[in-house]
């Protein structure tokens, strides 16, 4: 059987994660979490291959889960992929000054999504 990697959804909307399950599912393994402190856990506990993190959630947000992610020795080499309904020229700056490796606007296009997940697997 194929090695698969495993990728972390964190997004607090049941939805959103329905679909990029459904999207990724079979190339993928899909992990799930609805905020930033169970992305922040998960990174360190099942150690995914990259996390696609939504920036505005409750408890915690992305940018905050984002950088606790890469300033963590444990997960700091995980590729954090920003998933956003706003598409910002700030937010693209915030984000990658808090170590994401990529960015990606909802709504997106699946294929569009599968090449930033492949590259930055492949920068790792």
């Amino acid at each position: 059987m194929e090695n698969k990697k495993k990728i972390l959804v964190v997004d607090d909307e049941p939805n959103v994660r329905r679909l990029l399950r459904s999207i990724l599912s079979n190339n993928f393994i899909v992990i799930e979490a609805e905020d930033g402190q169970q992305a922040i856990d998960l990174a360190n506990t099942q150690k995914p291959n990259a996390i696609l993190m939504d920036m505005m959630m409750p408890k915690m947000d992305g940018l905050t889960a984002c950088f606790a992610v890469k300033n963590n020795p444990a997960t700091k080499s995980i590729p954090v992929i920003m998933v956003t309904a706003i598409d910002f020229e700030l937010n693209i700056k915030l984000s990658q000054q808090m170590g994401a490796t990529g960015y990606v606007t909802k709504p997106f296009s699946t294929q569009d999504l599968l090449d930033k997940i492949t590259k930055a697997l492949q920068a790792t």
